[in-house]
């Protein structure tokens, strides 16, 4: 069998199975090797709901043929006969080792496993490119798409999820964790230690994330008894026209000039994990030690926080489960049409106690 199909091939150099190097092997000579018709290779090999007919041996056999022959299945045709592209899109701010790092690992894994492709792009807070993008990667065929902490003003003509996101937007699912909740959790443990003098990180203008963590910070704060003060409370990015991505950079600065008010603090509720990090470089620089001098409490639990040097107290959003959320929701829109499931999904936030945080000393 092996030599009828070298036959049909031009004459070149050959496999260890006999096959030409040069040209890859065709789904008709896999199954003139399997001596089995086209319908039946190509159900198992893609998969199909037909497969679940075919006997198990039969498919075992299939399957060990097309890999001892490595043979690999025409993708461009299978999407024309299917008229599906099996692929999708991810837009965020940036591709780092933080939060969408860890969203991201769960986007890919539940895609992978049900046989999706993904293009990525970062669009790094730029408007024009958050406008443009979604547009581009529909225009690249993709079926859905999924946005991670993007906003989102317009429907768009193909399934969508946005994690993190709070607008409500035509054929939109929104996936992401109770801000509100996280706060008032960071804030309860802050001051059940004893601390009353308390600096803040408010977010990102503009950002959904910081109106909500906001808004639970500033009622944890009335139900506790503590007073905000704005000698103490500086917004991320305040200055900029349109706020990027977080950077550590931003908590160091920013702690910086907290030291450089004058106004004494003892505890520091920041806006997510990265500016915690930054601001507890900058006060190890000052000569102040984390946590006797100065407690931090971070929001996200990215995977570096439980590695610091102290571990970083934070609120932890479950982002690898988020990112899984986001893409089962998303193919479960592309299967079914759009769907009319939930547009919301809420996830709990939890309190995750280490060691940048305890209660004040007696001196201050």
């Amino acid at each position: 069998m092996l030599q009828r199909m070298q036959s049909r091939d031009r004459q070149g150099s050959h496999n260890k199975n006999g096959l030409r190097g040069e040209r890859a092997i065709t789904l008709r000579s896999l199954c003139d090797y399997l001596k089995l018709s086209p319908a039946t290779v190509s159900v198992v090999i893609n998969d199909s709901p037909a497969a679940k007919a075919i006997p198990l041996r039969t498919k075992d056999r299939i399957l060990k043929a097309a890999q001892k022959l490595n043979y690999r299945p025409n993708f461009f045709a299978r999407s024309l006969s299917l008229k599906r592209g099996f692929t999708v899109g991810v837009l965020l701010p940036e591709l780092s080792e933080g939060y969408a790092a860890s969203i991201m690992s769960g986007i890919e894994d539940q895609l992978l496993k049900e046989g999706y492709f993904y293009f990525v792009a970062s669009h790094r807070g730029r408007p024009d490119l958050i406008e443009e993008y979604p547009l581009m990667l529909i225009d690249r065929a993709v079926e859905g798409l999924i946005l991670v902490n993007t906003p989102l003003s317009r429907a768009l003509t193909v399934p969508a999820v946005s994690i993190s996101g709070h607008r409500r937007v035509k054929g939109v699912v929104n996936v992401g964790v109770d801000n509100e909740k996280g706060a008032f959790l960071a804030m309860e443990h802050i001051v059940k230690l004893g601390h009353t003098q308390i600096a803040f990180f408010k977010g990102h203008p503009g950002s959904a994330d910081t109106t909500y963590r906001w808004t639970g910070v500033c009622r944890a704060a009335e139900a506790l008894g503590i007073t905000i003060s704005p000698e103490l409370t500086v917004q991320l990015q305040s200055g900029a026209t349109h706020p990027g991505p977080s950077l550590p950079d931003e908590g160091f600065e920013n702690a910086q000039k907290l030291l450089a008010a004058g106004k004494p603090f003892t505890a520091l509720v920041a806006f997510n994990d990265i500016s915690a990090i930054g601001a507890m470089r900058a006060f190890r620089d000052a000569g102040l030690r984390v946590p006797e001098d100065v407690s931090v409490i971070g929001f996200d639990d990215i995977q570096g926080s439980a590695y610091l040097t102290p571990r970083l107290t934070t609120v932890r959003q479950p982002l690898r489960r988020m990112g899984e959320i986001a893409a089962e929701r998303l193919l479960a829109q592309i299967s079914n049409g759009g769907g009319r499931g939930a547009r919301q999904v809420s996830v709990e936030p939890e309190l995750v106690m280490r060691e940048s945080t305890c209660q004040p000393s007696k001196r201050d």
